[in-house]
């Protein structure tokens, strides 16, 4: 059993966040060898029982903040060398940057090599869990896969399926792709930490077939995830009435061909109305909130205050290449400006503990995996962060003045980066 001794940050089953200034955290393998959390609390009131254990470890942090690790709802990882890439808006920039990166995938060895940068970065940012794009490649899958089991990480992703309104070099055939995507599910679903999300890039880049395809193989294999894009820009909303003139609305495309679930997480989600939201919460589906990309390229603003009141699930998410950070703190950040901006005309302001949770334990329970990650509490799979609120002069000065834990958090969130990550740690089988 390995204890740390630290400040201490999780949430309440209810999202409240959960500060021990002195805490104590107990990790220990399961009988899988999994590291769980086995104990989480203030150091007086558990360290008599934990530190006593025969072979037990303790580990003293000082000044430090153990925190869960970061979930990232929505993000590419082909698109790690578009980030800061200058255009118009969402359709220009696909064309320009975005397809012209991702059709040099279909080289493993590219692969492999921008995979494990990738989830460098993801590490170094804190970030533990991931929701993840690949490309129309099947190889671009397997290098993400096999990087992420190398390391223990929690991984999901998926094949792109784009088989019309798409470039040569990632528009994909419509029966192959259909046929790869089940044999990478049965390849990696399920294996590890790892998990597989059946992966239409939008609408407007798949035709009925494709789409009727996926939601058949939806069906068939419950467990998997689902994830794709929708109403992000109006240009694009434009698009889909046209390409889809029966279905209601952008949105109701996917629930028309059987995609949308529990376990499906669509990134955006900002020109909705409230019958959208309704079906939102009625089908158990997800929003990925990802506000550094829509800032980036000018698509609008999630309405968490609709969002909230129609009850659907949503977390936070970087969407980087077209998010501006893999950092966590950047996010809640630009989140915090989308609550200001995008809501009524006073503004909403989301408080600093329910942004973390956004990117946390919010995010696991969109996902369909609250209670195994996002969290602290006893039973969680132990990947965590060690937190060091000074690490930069202002930072220090800031949260040392403190008189609160809405206080500090917030701090981190305005004045934070990736700065602020000393060590990342993933709950390995050992």
């Amino acid at each position: 059993m390995q204890i740390y001794r630290s400040s201490l940050l999780r949430f309440a089953d209810d999202g409240q966040a959960l500060y021990d200034e002195d805490g104590l955290l107990a990790v220990a393998p399961d009988d899988r060898g999994q590291q769980r959390v086995v104990a989480a609390g203030s150091w007086q009131a558990l360290q008599a029982q934990f530190t006593g254990q025969p072979g037990a470890e303790v580990t003293h942090l000082p000044g430090r903040i153990l925190a869960p690790g970061f979930i990232d709802l929505h993000i590419h990882y082909p698109q790690t060398d578009v980030i800061g890439a200058p255009a118009a808006g969402l359709l220009p920039w696909l064309e320009k940057y975005t397809f012209p990166h991702e059709s040099a995938f279909c080289e493993r060895a590219h692969a492999d090599s921008v995979a494990e940068f990738f989830l460098d970065e993801l590490q170094r940012n804190g970030v533990t869990t991931a929701l993840a794009f690949a490309t129309s490649h099947p190889g671009s899958v397997d290098a993400l896969m096999g990087a992420s089991q190398a390391r223990g990480m929690r991984m999901i992703t998926g094949k792109v399926l784009q088989d019309r309104h798409s470039p040569d070099g990632v528009r994909d055939q419509t029966e192959q792709s259909l046929i790869d995507t089940e044999t990478l599910i049965q390849r990696w679903h399920g294996v590890d930490r790892l998990g597989y999300a059946i992966t239409p890039r939008f609408a407007p880049t798949s035709t009925h077939e494709q789409l009727r395809g996926a939601g058949e193989l939806a069906a068939r294999y419950a467990d998997v995830w689902i994830q794709s894009h929708v109403a992000e820009n109006l240009d694009e909303v434009r698009w889909v009435a046209e390409l889809f003139p029966k279905a209601r609305s952008y949105l109701s495309v996917y629930d028309d061909f059987g995609l949308m679930r529990e376990r499906a997480v669509y990134a955006h989600c900002i020109h909705l109305d409230d019958e959208d939201r309704a079906l939102m919460r009625e089908r158990s589906t997800a929003a990925a909130v990802s506000p550094t990309s829509n800032l980036f390229l000018g698509s609008g603003f999630f309405d968490f205050a609709r969002a909230d009141a129609a009850q659907f699930l949503y977390g936070l998410a970087s969407d980087v290449g077209g998010g501006m950070s893999f950092s966590p703190f950047r996010t809640m950040q630009a989140a915090y400006v989308a609550g200001r901006e995008g809501q009524t005309k006073q503004g909403l302001s989301l408080s600093p503990g329910n942004l973390w949770w956004q990117h946390t334990a919010g995010a696991a329970r969109a996902l369909g995996l609250a209670g195994q990650v996002g969290n602290l509490q006893p039973g969680c799979e132990a990947d965590f962060v060690v937190i060091n609120p000074a690490c930069t002069p202002l930072l220090e000065r800031k949260t040392r003045q403190a008189e609160s834990l809405d206080e500090l958090l917030f701090a981190m969130i305005i004045l934070g980066d990736d700065r602020l990550i000393e060590r990342t740690v993933v709950s390995q089988a050992k």
